[in-house]
């Protein structure tokens, strides 16, 4: 089997993460106290007792779920015995991508805690507009909505409009973000045209919208002064669904993600293309592998989220 190792974002997490994987793999423990210590934060403690709201709190969940995924990444390799065989590609879920970054030797563990936290910080900081899911409405039909949409607010000079097609996560399962009033716009005009539900997401601001502007620009200098080496395998990007290896593309990437769409089924469609027929989804919840079911059903999708899981599965 041709194996790519891909890592969720943002809405995976859930309190009481990680949990049995710290008991069960001092290699994991590791990977907890070394968060715990290059943030000075109890990030341990939010994974495994919440509260809930702090834990979801944009600056505090984007750290907590890199050091799951990380942990879990770790744990396997101490139950393999042996360092692992490097997978045909990495990914990672908009957040993700900075765990799969890790996975992949470009940045450090630290380093990309650090990254996160900036970035959650920014993030939480722009504090504008909102998203919705979309459930059964094909992806021609919402870019025409979001375009419609978008022209009818532009004709109130008092009305700060704009909403795009933030998440390409399946073929019926997609997210729009932007302006308030926009996401609403559009919302009622999807199940106009025939969406099955729209549903407001619970996040803090528009994410992979323009709106996230500032918080791009922010990121830009935090990882202009990063450290990134080359990947030992490629990350399939956000943003392109391109292979990326030089710490250059990396710097682009990681910038223009916070605004661009994430074009998840293209990811998967191209890494299926170049021979995947195995996903690895490390970290916690099922949440990709139930997308890349969807995407490339040819495929077999696994879920890496316990330490039972950990001893279970086979990478060979």
């Amino acid at each position: 089997m041709t194996i790519a190792w891909v890592f969720p974002g943002q809405g995976s997490q859930v309190v009481g993460m990680g949990r049995d994987v710290y008991a069960a793999f001092p290699a994991a423990r590791d990977v907890f106290e070394e968060a715990d210590a290059t943030l000075k934060l109890p990030l341990t403690r939010l994974c495994f007792e919440g509260p809930e709201a702090e834990l979801t709190a944009t600056e505090n969940v984007q750290p907590a779920l890199l050091t799951v995924s990380t942990a879990l990444l770790r744990a396997m390799e101490s139950a393999a015995g042996r360092p692992l065989p490097l997978p045909r590609a990495v990914a990672g879920h908009s957040l993700g991508e900075y765990a799969a970054l890790v996975a992949g030797g470009a940045l450090s563990f630290a380093e990309a805690l650090r990254l996160v936290r900036r970035r959650g910080e920014l993030m939480a900081e722009a504090g504008a507009g909102g998203m919705a899911a979309v459930l059964g409405l094909d992806v021609e039909t919402l870019e025409q909505v979001c375009r419609e949409t978008n022209e009818a607010l532009a004709e109130d000079p008092a009305s700060i409009s704009s909403v795009v097609v933030a998440n390409y996560n399946a073929p019926d399962q997609l997210v729009i973000s932007g302006a308030t009033r926009a996401v609403e716009h559009a919302g009622r005009l999807a199940k106009q045209r025939g969406a099955r539900r729209v549903v407001p997401l619970k996040v803090s601001a528009a994410f992979h919208s323009p709106l996230m502007r500032q918080a791009a620009e922010g990121m830009a200098r935090a990882i202009e002064a990063a450290t990134i080496q080359p990947l030992r395998t490629p990350l399939i990007a956000n943003v392109t669904a391109e292979p990326l290896v030089a710490p250059g593309e990396v710097r682009r990437e990681l910038v223009a993600q916070v605004v661009a769409p994430v074009r998840w089924i293209a990811s998967v469609q191209r890494m299926a293309r170049d021979g995947v027929t195995t996903f690895l989804e490390i970290g916690p919840g099922k949440v990709l592998s139930g997308l890349i079911r969807r995407i490339a059903p040819q495929a077999q999708a696994l879920s890496i989220g316990s330490a039972a899981e950990v001893r279970e599965v086979r990478v060979e």
